[in-house]
């Protein structure tokens, strides 16, 4: 049975928009207002190795797919089996994708496999998969930035309590902390 992580870009005020570009009027935060340190990113090198397939919404996967395929740095991502969450999207281009149209999918797909299945941006899936329990762990890459505005990975419209363990943790040089949590069931 493989585990559903969901990893994130977030900034200290649970802000996941845009991250590396997008419509947010901050859109690029991670490299535009914090110094790169290689060190924080480490955690991003390990998941792509680590992992058994990846999860996005149609929105994520819009952004990523014209993109990421041309990235050598995401190789294996690109060789791995790709989900897609959408019920809009009918003929993905990507590589090895396929189109999943529910949760109830999505558990079917997770027990299957032998590795995590990475949710990479996504915010309103990671959400929906928060509130139907696939969730089993968090790897957040928290950068010093307050956006105020913007798409929350914890969204407040639901009266959901979770209780998280944190399993790994560190900070780096750039003030970018790394805080990795599994969802106690």
């Amino acid at each position: 049975m493989g585990q559903l992580i969901v990893t994130e870009f977030i900034t200290l005020d649970g802000v996941v928009d845009s991250p590396g570009g997008g419509d947010h009027p901050h859109a690029g935060w991670t490299f535009r207002q914090v110094e790169f340190d290689e060190a924080a990113y480490e955690l991003k090198d390990r998941e792509q190795k680590q992992a058994a397939a990846m999860l996005l919404g149609r929105v994520s996967y819009e952004e990523f797919a014209p993109v990421w395929p041309a990235m050598e740095e995401f190789a294996e991502y690109n060789a791995m089996p790709k989900y897609v969450v959408s019920s809009r999207l009918t003929d993905p281009q990507w590589h090895n994708t396929s189109v999943l149209r529910s949760l109830a999918e999505v558990a079917r797909v997770k027990d299957s496999l032998d590795g995590p299945l990475l949710v990479h941006g996504s915010a309103t899936l990671a959400q929906g998969l928060a509130a139907a329990g696939l969730v089993d762990r968090y790897h957040l890459l928290v950068f010093p930035l307050l956006l105020g505005a913007g798409r929350r990975l914890f969204d407040d419209s639901a009266d959901t309590l979770r209780r998280l363990a944190l399993v790994e943790h560190e900070a780096y040089a750039n003030g970018v902390v790394k805080a990795v949590y599994d969802v106690v069931r």
